[in-house]
């Protein structure tokens, strides 16, 4: 309802754990570390916990983004069973026949020893199996016990199968009781997740809008963020509800800023607080309750028969000067659904740079059910390089093509572990490796719009879904970026020389433009503090990664992946 009204392009305070809207604070990054840590051990039990609302499953799905290619995955979201249905759920999730050896249901034997037979042909196979379980604090006692007894299947190297247990803080109460303490033993990694500081809870409320479409200051004022970070205490999922309502409110009261008054009014509402009284109606929009438009005393029938007049009358409702307000978008008479935005950075980035190569709109092209076949796709890594070169208006030759782009100024860049959602955030085209059931390829992403992408190998393009990209792919990712002007031959990681220099000229550039989200005195600090609101993995040290982020916040010419509308 309130989108257009702040140039949004959708609701950026929805509670579903959308990956698009990922923001990985310092807890979040510690807790996936946790996990993939575990993935990656001995095997055993891995534990998450945190508060309602933390953000435990949606540190989950970016863990499932990540797991190796090797690794089968079987995840639980609705834990209350008994041991059988439990080993029911385990073996359906593994694709694991059960056949029943006697008369009446299958016994928990039935299950038990086709789960083993599988665990054993499958680690012959080099493959490794993860059991991933949410809300694991409503299992009871006695399964928590069968889950450690699935885990005596070993080698002598690792054990069979690794447990994830994603829950809230009684898990770790339950696992504390002295019946359980063989399975305490057994957990090599643990985490507990907790709520965001105040300045996260500033950078994840703008992270949101960014990526929903707000390209310039944040509609709330500094005192209604602090009232938002008290009243919420820092836990995502009620900054989103008390958000989502604070922004309706202003919409209803014709602000352009959320006030603190206006966060207190709608904390009243979202947390069942005492309401403070009505105002009177009239005829402006202005002046309406802004509680829901007064839906609160309704009944659900009577809601939704009043929403459907509203949408019926809604260009009659909008006041006579709506239109000529500034940076206003009369509303629809029916409603449509936005196309879904490409993540930008927690800061107001510059206008996006037009790619310098032509790209295929994915309106142009069918949506193919499946990816390409191997015979079409590129052979070899060498071979992606050459044709991705042109996008940046540099042709790649010699047998190296990567020492190629250093004589012009382009650097290489090379990760085995990306991400869809890291796809968005570099916004630079790139050669991905499929692994096909025939044989692994590599192929061109040069377009990414809402949940399809623009595939190129050879000159041909194909539009497929997202996640049926993402079903063939395991984060294999090589792109390039413009190197600083006077650097020379490879940039590394040193903090100084040109490249450096440049680096925080431009960092000092954003701090004075408001788009860091502290004022740091020193080089060390704004990179810092860049890196932390980019969800850059630095270490506070210059990596390839920072360099792309500051090039496409600072204007430098280099093909994009999305187009902003």
């Amino acid at each position: 309802m309130y989108a257009s009204y702040f140039g949004l392009r959708q609701s950026p305070f929805s509670i579903a754990p959308d990956p698009h809207y990922l923001f990985m604070s310092e807890r979040h990054r510690e807790a996936l570390a946790h996990l993939l840590y575990g993935v990656q051990g001995g095997g055993g039990f891995v534990l998450l916990t945190g508060e309602i609302g933390a953000g435990k499953t949606t540190v989950c799905r970016a863990f499932l983004e990540q797991v190796p290619a090797n690794c089968r995955v079987a995840y639980i979201f609705n834990p209350k069973l008994t041991v059988g249905d439990l080993l029911r759920t385990i073996c359906n999730e593994f694709h694991i026949e059960v056949r029943n050896k006697g008369p009446g249901p299958a016994t928990i034997k039935d299950h038990l020893d086709p789960l083993n037979e599988y665990l054993l042909a499958s680690h012959a196979q080099g493959q490794h199996n993860l059991l991933i379980i949410d809300e694991a604090q409503s299992l009871t006692t006695y399964v928590l016990e069968q889950l450690r007894l699935l885990t005596n299947l070993e080698t002598h190297e690792r054990k069979l199968l690794q447990i994830v247990l994603i829950g809230q803080p009684e898990l770790r109460q339950m696992l504390a009781q002295p019946e359980l303490e063989q399975l305490a033993q057994r957990v090599i990694a643990r985490f507990h997740l907790g709520a965001l500081s105040e300045t996260e809870t500033r950078q994840y409320i703008a992270h949101r809008m960014a990526v929903a479409g707000r390209s310039g200051p944040l509609p709330f004022s500094a005192a209604a963020l602090a009232r938002i970070h008290a009243m919420t205490k820092g836990v995502p999922r009620r900054i989103n509800l008390l958000c989502d309502r604070a922004l309706l409110g202003a919409y209803a009261s014709d602000q352009r800023e959320v006030s603190a008054a206006v966060v207190e009014r709608a904390a009243r509402e979202v947390f069942d607080a005492p309401a403070a009284p009505a105002p009177a109606v009239r005829a402006t929009r202005a002046s309406r309750p802004w509680t829901a438009m007064g839906l609160g005393a309704l009944g659900g029938a009577a809601v939704l028969a009043l929403a459907a007049l509203v949408l019926w009358l809604w260009p009659g409702l909008l006041p006579a000067n709506s239109a000529s307000a500034p940076g206003a978008v009369p509303a629809p008479a029916v409603a449509t659904t936005a196309p879904r935005p490409a993540p930008t950075e927690i800061a107001p980035a510059a206008p996006a740079t037009q790619s310098t190569a032509p790209q295929a709109m994915a309106g142009e092209l069918p949506l193919q059910t499946s990816l390409p076949p191997l015979a079409q796709l590129l052979a070899s890594e060498t071979a992606g390089w050459r044709e991705l070169g042109p996008m940046w208006g540099q042709p790649l030759a010699g047998e190296d093509p990567c020492t190629s782009a250093l004589g012009q100024g382009l650097q290489c860049f090379r990760t085995a572990r990306m991400t869809p959602h890291g796809l968005r955030q570099l916004d630079r085209p790139a050669i991905l490796t499929l692994r096909l059931p025939d044989g692994a390829a590599r192929v061109l992403i040069t377009r990414l719009e809402g949940d399809a992408v623009i595939l190129q190998a050879g000159g041909r393009r194909w539009r497929v879904a997202l996640l049926t990209l993402v079903g063939a792919w395991r984060g294999d990712y090589a792109t390039l970026w413009r190197a600083p002007p006077g650097s020379s031959g490879r940039v590394g990681t040193a903090s100084t020389g040109a490249a450096a220099q440049w680096l925080d000229q431009q960092l000092t550039r954003l701090q004075t433009a408001g788009q860091l989200s502290i004022q740091a005195a020193s080089a060390t600090a704004r990179l810092q503090a860049f890196q932390q609101a980019h969800g850059i993995d630095g270490g506070g040290k210059v990596t390839a990664t920072t360099y792309m982020q500051v090039n496409r916040l600072s204007g430098v010419t280099e093909p994009r992946l999305i187009t902003t509308p």
